[in-house]
């Protein structure tokens, strides 16, 4: 899936709350990108480059692993004594690229530091699926706005 439609269903799904955790589930729905590939991607504007170096990939493993995303979790749960919801958007993340990854473009290695059987999924960007994608996204956000602000009817 892309960076912005993680960060879409990240907000949809855990953010509805509030502006504030709307746009925090939104960042975590992308941040499992933004850490591995933005960085890399920044210091590359305006230069040619051809493949991505080992870092991309290390970084990219540990931030699409289910366990450390586990890990991080259970420490704020245990911290806060309240389960850390707001976190959801990064392991969401993770599963929807899961099927979504070829084994030749970036495979989610979602047991990370463990070994993984790692997927054959489809590639997200073809229009086959990123149409589709978008449109349930559309009609998602077209729903939950039409319904801001809405008192709970009752009967």
């Amino acid at each position: 899936m892309d960076v912005l439609a993680h960060g879409l269903w990240g907000g949809a799904l855990f953010g509805r709350r509030s502006n504030w955790k709307w746009r925090f589930a939104f960042v975590l729905g992308m941040m499992p990108d933004l850490i591995a590939f933005g960085p890399f991607m920044i210091s590359q504007i305006g230069r040619n480059w051809i493949e991505f170096p080992p870092y991309v990939h290390r970084t990219y493993d540990v931030t699409h692993s289910l366990v450390v995303w586990a890990a991080v979790t259970a420490i704020v749960w245990l911290l806060r004594k309240k389960f850390p919801w707001i976190l959801c958007p990064w392991a969401l993340h993770v599963l929807c690229d899961i099927p979504l990854h070829t084994i030749t473009f970036f495979p989610t290695p979602y047991l990370w530091p463990l070994s993984t059987p790692l997927v054959n999924g489809v590639r997200w960007a073809q229009p086959l699926l990123l149409i589709p994608n978008y449109l349930a996204l559309t009609v998602t956000y077209a729903i939950w706005l039409g319904r801001r602000g809405q008192k709970p009817q009752y009967r």
